[in-house]
């Protein structure tokens, strides 16, 4: 008996090739390229957002810390506190003029990348005892201000702090003082180099554990991703640093795991050798400290080299 069944034989269906095995890892790749590229502003700033931030916040009086709001350019209102050297109280915005036309010193502090200022008591604390007038704002999307974060906003709303204190307060310059933190680093050395481009040259550039670049340190975490290609806020430091002509003291844990020891040095090493004025720039090692652990007291390593460094730099 014979099979007549003409039928063809169908050959297997083949795999598309978007679907092979062998494929997977670089599709996987891909979705998180995609997913870095839209959230990478969620994975730099972390916002601690309130409804209001009160002194009790940072553990002071509320006649401790003045509020104070700057206006930036596209109408944002940006919250922040003054707090006066020493045992001073401050009530009132005439008495917070009052207090910025002595000859003491006066402090911007920029944050790092979470948080609110009602958690930068420490570093309040610290310019007080050394007798230095301080000014802190939150930037925008974090404490009780409005908006959302990003590289422009935070260098222009730096820029309308500047302005506010410089311009409307009449605060000299050269009575001024930018200090950054971490990420707060990377806005303190661009505002000190737009003001000494305009000839605004302030007192000092304070640095705490801060880059080279944010592109430097996303690629120190993420060497597997083209964060070179990616990144939309760089915060190239290094790029501008060269333009700051103040007195510059860079402070940096050797045990820093979220900013390396070695970005700090390579952000110093780009800086000139001595300032406008012939102060020589200063790099303090912090041995065996990470980036969240540093003492911040009067009497520490760290209280007693801004000390010293803030005597060297007085009129």
């Amino acid at each position: 008996m014979t099979n007549n069944d003409t039928t063809p034989v169908k050959p297997p269906r083949r795999r598309p090739w978007w679907r092979s095995h062998w494929l997977l890892p670089v599709r996987i790749y891909l979705v998180l390229l995609v997913m870095l590229a839209v959230f990478q502003r969620s994975l730099i700033y972390h916002p601690h957002q309130v409804e209001a931030v009160r002194p009790i916040d940072g553990g002071f009086a509320d006649s401790q810390v003045h509020d104070v709001t700057v206006t930036a350019d596209d109408g944002t209102a940006l919250h922040g506190w003054y707090h006066p050297a020493g045992a001073r109280n401050c009530v009132s915005d005439a008495e917070y003029s009052e207090h910025l036309q002595s000859d003491r010193p006066v402090v911007i502090v920029f944050c790092g990348n979470a948080g609110h200022r009602g958690h930068r008591d420490d570093v309040l604390r610290l310019f007080s005892a050394l007798d230095v007038d301080t000014l802190i704002f939150d930037y925008r999307g974090y404490g009780d201000n409005e908006g959302s974060p990003s590289e422009s906003a935070i260098l222009a709303d730096s820029r309308a702090i500047w302005r506010h204190v410089t311009d409307e307060q009449q605060v000299a310059p050269e009575r001024m003082i930018i200090f950054g933190e971490s990420l707060g680093g990377g806005v303190a050395t661009q505002l000190a180099a737009h003001a000494c481009r305009s000839g605004e040259t302030p007192r000092a550039l304070v640095l705490q554990a801060t880059f080279s670049s944010l592109v430097d340190a996303a690629g120190y975490h993420y060497p597997w991703l083209p964060v070179r290609w990616l990144l939309l806020d760089r915060f190239d430091s290094q790029a501008v640093v060269p333009e700051v002509n103040c007195p510059l003291l860079h402070l940096h844990g050797t045990a820093d795991e979220v900013v390396p020891f070695e970005l700090g040095q390579q952000l110093f090493a780009r800086a000139p050798q001595a300032s406008r004025s012939g102060v020589p720039k200063q790099f303090v090692e912090l041995p065996n400290i990470g980036h969240n652990n540093i003492d911040r007291s009067e009497f520490s390593e760290y209280g007693r080299a801004l000390s010293d460094f803030l005597k060297q730099i007085s009129p």
